[in-house]
């Protein structure tokens, strides 16, 4: 589809853009949760994932599972894999979403950086998890 087309996206698409839409404006609060999520466990559970299957909510996608799935789809994630390995998480928010039995990368650089993220909305990780639970629920995806 072409910038600028008056033709609706379809179900399948849909999600990709409200995601995009939701992640734009949520960055501070989603980088805090980032890092607050990085202090606790680093990358040991995997990486941190949105998935909007049955409602919208948070999980981790651990390494092993995104290589298998790698695999299966004959590497065509293999740069997200990349990005995964190699990500400085006190610059950048990695993210997973995972929807219409689709997986989407987020990955932006906020500013200020995601320790500075945390600091700022001053809250702990699960009030986060909360709020941002609570606003992607008023999402249509």
């Amino acid at each position: 589809m072409m910038f600028g087309s008056t033709q609706p996206e379809t179900g399948d698409s849909k999600w990709r853009s409200q995601l995009d839409k939701f992640v734009k404006e949520n960055q501070r609060d989603l980088a805090a949760l980032f890092w607050g999520l990085w202090l606790e466990n680093g990358d040991s559970k995997g990486t941190i994932g949105i998935d909007l299957q049955p409602t919208p909510h948070f999980v981790y996608c651990p390494q092993a599972a995104i290589e298998d799935l790698n695999h299966k789809v004959e590497n065509r994630l293999q740069e997200i894999l990349g990005i995964v390995e190699n990500h400085q998480p006190e610059v950048e928010v990695v993210m997973i979403g995972i929807g219409k039995g689709e997986i989407k990368l987020i990955q932006f650089a906020p500013e200020p950086p995601p320790p500075d993220c945390f600091e700022q909305v001053a809250q702990d990780v699960d009030g986060l998890l909360e709020l941002l639970e609570q606003r992607m629920s008023e999402q249509d995806f």
